[in-house]
C-alpha cells in the first residue's frame, strides 16, 4: 500500500469528480498497463477499486474518476464530500484485469457513462503505440459525459465517436453499423452498466469470435442465493479445513479463523481475493475472472463464489 497526497480535484461533471494523486514522499510512481485500476482506501476507511485514466507513462500522477452514488455505502460520497488537495490517501499497486490485447488489427474501445475511464487510458497507449483504434463515448448528454472536453481536444479526436443523447435503440443502430464491419482478427473492449456491455457483446460477436469481446464491471449484478442447504467445506493447501454456511462467503470463514486473505470490492469485481484451486468445482459468480479463467475451473474469488463439490481445495497465492 502507497501514502498519496491529492494534488488537484476537478469537477468533470455534476456526479463526476477526478483526482490527481502523487506519492506523499516525493517518489515517482511506477508506469502501469492500460486498463490498470488501483484499490483506494478513502476518509471513512472503505477500500474500492478504481480506473486509472490518465496517460500510463505518466509516472508523476495517477489520476481517477469518481461518480458519486446516492446508494453509496460511504465509498464515492466520502470521495467527493470529505477530499481536497492536501488530502493523503492510501491506495494499492495497480493491477489489470482488462488490459489491451498485444496483437488485433484493430482496436474498438466502446464506454458508456463512467466507464469511459478505463477506456481513456487505453485510447492514450494505443495512440503512444500508433496503433489502429476507435473510441465510441455513450452518454446521455455531453453535460453528463467526463473527459468530453478532454476527448474533443486531444490528439486522437480523429479517433473518438461520440452518440449522445441519441437513445438507447438509436445508438444500438449506431453501434450496430460500427461493429459489424470489424475484421476477423479486431478487439473489442466494452466498459459500463453491464446491459450496455452484454448488447455491446451480442454486437461484436456477430464479426468477431467472444473471446476477443473484453469488458469490466464497476458494480456487480445480483448474485444468486445460496441454497438453504448450500454447505461446502473449504481446505487449505496447509490441511486446514473450514465450513462455509449459507450466507457467508469463502472470505469471510478464512478471515473469521484468522487466514490472512487480501479483499477489496467484496464483490467479485476486482479480482484481490482470486485464490488458486487445486482440488473440487467452483461456482463462479463472480465479474473478474474471464470465461477462459472460469472454464478451467483453477481459481476461484473467494468473496462472491461458492462450491459445486462437497471440497473445495485451495492455496493461498
Amino acid at each position: 500500500m502507497l501514502t498519496v497526497t491529492v494534488t488537484e480535484t476537478v469537477r468533470e461533471t455534476d456526479a463526476v469528480k477526478v483526482f490527481r494523486l502523487a506519492r506523499s514522499d516525493g517518489v515517482a510512481l511506477a508506469p502501469y498497463p492500460a486498463g490498470a485500476h488501483i484499490d483506494v482506501t478513502g476518509p471513512t476507511g472503505i477500500t474500492r477499486p478504481y480506473s486509472l485514466c490518465g496517460p500510463p507513462d505518466d509516472t508523476g500522477s495517477y489520476t481517477i474518476a469518481v461518480k458519486r452514488e446516492e446508494k453509496s455505502r460511504g465509498g464515492s460520497q466520502a470521495l467527493h464530500d470529505k477530499v481536497e488537495p492536501g488530502t493523503e490517501l492510501t491506495i494499492g499497486e495497480p493491477r489489470q484485469l482488462f488490459g489491451i490485447a498485444p496483437i488485433a488489427a484493430e482496436h474498438h474501445l466502446v464506454g458508456a457513462g463512467i466507464g469511459i475511464t478505463p477506456l481513456l487510458a487505453m485510447a492514450y497507449e494505443l495512440h503512444r503505440l500508433g496503433a489502429e483504434f476507435r473510441l465510441h463515448y455513450v452518454a446521455r448528454s455531453r453535460d453528463e459525459a467526463a473527459f468530453a472536453g478532454l476527448l474533443e481536444n486531444s490528439a486522437f479526436a480523429d479517433r473518438v465517436d461520440f452518440h449522445f443523447g441519441r437513445g438507447r435503440e438509436t445508438v444500438a443502430r449506431e453501434l450496430a453499423g460500427e461493429l459489424a464491419e470489424l475484421p476477423a482478427d479486431a478487439h473489442v473492449y466494452t466498459c459500463g452498466p453491464q446491459g450496455f456491455m452484454e448488447q455491446v457483446a451480442v454486437l461484436a460477436t456477430r464479426a468477431v469470435p467472444a473471446d476477443q469481446v473484453h469488458s469490466e464491471l464497476f458494480q456487480a449484478g445480483e448474485q444468486p442465493d445460496a441454497a438453504p442447504c448450500e454447505i461446502f467445506e473449504v481446505e487449505l493447501d496447509t490441511g486446514e479445513v473450514y465450513t462455509v454456511p449459507p450466507g457467508k462467503s469463502i472470505a469471510d470463514v478464512l478471515e473469521e479463523n484468522g487466514v490472512p486473505l487480501d479483499t477489496s470490492c467484496r464483490e467479485g469485481i476486482c479480482g484481490t481475493c482470486v485464490l488458486r484451486v487445486i482440488e473440487g468445482e467452483p461456482d463462479h459468480r463472480d465479474h473478474c475472472l474471464s470465461a477462459k479463467e472460469k472454464a478451467a475451473g483453477d481459481q476461484i474469488a473467494a468473496c462472491v463464489s461458492r462450491s459445486r463439490s462437497p471440497r473445495l481445495v485451495v492455496e493461498l497465492w
